[in-house]
């Protein structure tokens, strides 16, 4: 079973910035398409390890970083991935 976290941003501007801010940061993160089952809308996420989103979403938000949303999901080649939307309070 694989689990990722994702943090969608509401532009391109946005998703690229908070790339450029945590490349430098040394944090673990891939910058993705927006997995289809999250949203069938094309864009850019940020996809992460989940214990790492909270001290993310932090530093991004400290540097200005508009996010739009935060999902886990859970993956296993047998079954429809599982998505679960987050919520900034339970980010801690």
């Amino acid at each position: 079973m694989n689990v990722n976290c994702y943090v969608t941003f509401p532009t391109i501007f946005f998703a690229i910035r908070a790339e450029s801010l945590l490349r430098n940061k040394g944090f673990s993160f891939k910058m993705v398409p927006v997995p289809r089952s999250i949203s069938s809308s094309c864009g850019t996420a940020l996809r992460c390890a989940c214990p790492d989103l909270p001290e993310i979403r932090k530093y991004l938000a400290e540097n200005s970083t508009a996010m739009e949303r935060f999902y886990q999901l859970t993956e296993d080649s047998l079954k429809t991935p599982v998505v679960e939307e987050l919520k900034p309070g339970e980010l801690q």
